[in-house]
């Protein structure tokens, strides 16, 4: 889709959802992955488009969302390491089996 990812951390499973619906419609961008730390007491969500898109889910999230962010960020063109790290988390499985890709 695009060539950014956008990371929007929020402190409940409930609050991450609500910012994955709104992040969704508000532009065009894609859910990638998310973790749960803490039983879901603090939830990260990947997202991925390009870079205007992606800046504006993460700011009208961060406005509308029922929670507000404890910390976000979008990284435009990230490293390749930053790649290998998503994919895991996104349930690529090992990071051998990603090399291979």
């Amino acid at each position: 889709m695009g060539s950014t990812y956008g990371f929007f951390e929020v402190p409940s499973t409930t609050a991450a959802i609500d910012a994955v619906d709104i992040m969704t419609k508000t532009a065009n961008v894609s859910f990638v992955s998310w973790e749960k730390k803490l039983g879901g007491r603090l939830v990260t969500v990947i997202i991925e488009g390009d870079v205007s898109a992606v800046k504006q889910a993460i700011e009208v999230a961060s406005e509308r969302a029922i929670k507000k962010p404890v910390a976000s960020v979008v990284i435009a063109n990230p490293h390749e390491e930053v790649r290998k790290l998503v994919a895991l988390s996104a349930g690529a499985g090992t990071l051998s089996e990603y090399e291979r890709k």
